[in-house]
């Protein structure tokens, strides 16, 4: 089999797999062994990729189970939001030092509201809200429905605006 599809639709999805696991196990050294093994285990098996219907889907789908494993195996998960400093691709050159800390606060206040979600809830908004994918992308990468996706996706949105809210007050 060709190694067309590895570098025409797999390598250019590398940092939104990235974000993915990231968020889910938010330590960027366990996030990049995760995208590492996932990379290295699809070269392995480009034979097996005729198979596969949709290998973008399949790709978010296994670097999600990968980071679920890796952080079952952990054993631990942290709870606290991710720091903004230790997030390289999120620069905006020319802001202001107030513009950028009003940023880095609603950031951190949005991660934080997106932790109290439900696991599915949060994840469904992941893909949809900050990875753009489309709600058939979405039930496909999480092996759900799609009127599922769009439940969930109603319910996290509904959740984070009643918490954002409530920081409002």
């Amino acid at each position: 089999m060709s190694n067309e599809p590895f570098f025409q639709i797999i390598l250019p999805m590398k940092d939104r797999l990235f974000r993915l696991a990231y968020g889910i196990v938010r330590d960027r050294e366990e996030a990049e062994d995760i995208l590492q093994d996932m990379l290295l285990k699809m070269w392995s098996r480009k034979e097996d990729w005729k198979d596969i219907g949709n290998l973008e889907a399949y790709c978010f789908r296994a670097i999600k189970n990968m980071a679920l494993d890796r952080l079952a195996t952990m054993a631990i998960r942290q709870t606290d939001p991710i720091e903004r400093e230790r997030e390289d691709f999120y620069f905006v050159d020319n802001q202001s030092p107030h513009r950028e800390m009003v940023m880095k606060e609603q950031s951190l206040l949005i991660e934080k509201c997106l932790y109290e979600l439900p696991e599915n809830q949060q994840l469904s908004f992941r893909l949809r809200e900050i990875e753009g994918m489309s709600y058939r992308e979405i039930a496909d990468t999480l092996a759900i429905s799609e009127d599922l996706v769009k439940i969930s996706l109603f319910r996290a949105r509904k959740k984070m605006k009643e918490l954002l809210a409530g920081y409002d007050s």
